[in-house]
């Protein structure tokens, strides 16, 4: 689906599955832009998974060659700077990664407060933004409830998260096997 220029106001919300084009969309959105600032919140690839390192380096070829990557689960930092517009890809693997440096699967003493913490951050940050910004992430509501804890965990927590953004975001998009719906 093509789309048109992306115009202000800034804030887009992208949801979908895994596999469901929702990084292709997000990345249509700013298609026309020359500078792009693409964060990338998941792992840095190091060879030990060659999944993880195909699926990044499929992001990477995607991507005009003009756009910067940004590895960093340093959210607010980046959206509270000037610059140019911003995607980012995505809180999914950006709350994984948090939830680990927070210590919630260790069961350190000040986990939740760590994670609400730079929950409430990120959502800050995201609503006060002065750039054009996109953000990716899993849509877990429609899906299967986990048979662990800690997927049960990992899934409440997204789902809020995202419910969360999705409250401070003029514009929310669902795409499901590769076909953008507008919710707002």
């Amino acid at each position: 689906m093509a789309i048109g220029p992306f115009r202000r106001p800034g804030r887009v919300l992208v949801l979908g599955g895994a596999r469901s084009g929702k990084s292709s969309f997000a990345e249509q959105l700013l298609a026309r832009e020359r500078e792009v600032d693409y964060v990338a919140c998941g792992a840095v690839p190091d060879g030990s998974d060659p999944e993880w390192t195909d699926r990044v380096a499929l992001h990477r070829t995607r991507r005009p060659a003009s756009w910067r990557t940004i590895e960093t689960v340093d959210l607010p930092a980046v959206l509270g700077r000037p610059g140019p517009p911003v995607l980012l890809d995505c809180l999914t693997t950006w709350l994984a990664r948090v939830m680990d440096d927070c210590g919630i699967w260790s069961g350190a003493p000040d986990a939740d407060v760590r994670l609400a913490a730079a929950v409430d951050a990120v959502v800050a940050a995201w609503q006060a933004t002065p750039r054009r910004a996109v953000t990716v992430s899993n849509e877990v509501g429609s899906g299967i409830v986990p048979a662990t804890p800690s997927g049960r965990r990992f899934r409440d927590e997204l789902g809020v998260l995202n419910a969360r953004v999705a409250a401070t975001s003029p514009r929310v998009w669902l795409v499901t096997a590769g076909l953008p719906q507008r919710l707002r």
